[in-house]
């Protein structure tokens, strides 16, 4: 069983974002076609965000989230989501199924200052 609420680490790589995660082994897995704009609009306000910060997400609703993304559509292996608040859409690659095993029709998340 995995857990209900996820955390990655996204930081800037070649200004690119990325994260890496060993439980899935993911190394500098980029966010792009949208996924990476949002993270800019999303993380405006974090104090050195581009060095890292913390993303919770999750398929269920979680106090402090901020964002929900709502699928849109599947294409080449990935899905399309949709973040109301900011009318921005999104699409997350096929890394996400490492996360979920089917993709979820909304994602909730949270994106906050890493603790050191």
């Amino acid at each position: 069983m995995t857990n209900s609420i996820m955390l990655i680490h996204p930081y800037k790589y070649e200004g690119m974002w990325v994260f890496d995660d060993e439980k899935t082994d993911l190394v500098q897995e980029p966010f792009v076609s949208g996924a990476d704009d949002i993270i800019d609009k999303m993380v405006s306000d974090i104090p050195k965000a581009d060095e890292g910060f913390s993303l919770l997400f999750s398929s269920m609703p979680f106090p402090g989230h901020q964002a929900e993304f709502e699928w849109r559509r599947e294409e080449s292996g990935g899905n399309w989501y949709y973040i109301k608040n900011l009318g921005m859409e999104g699409w997350l690659c096929p890394a996400l199924f490492k996360y979920f095993s089917d993709a979820p029709k909304s994602i909730y998340a949270q994106f906050k200052v890493k603790a050191v």
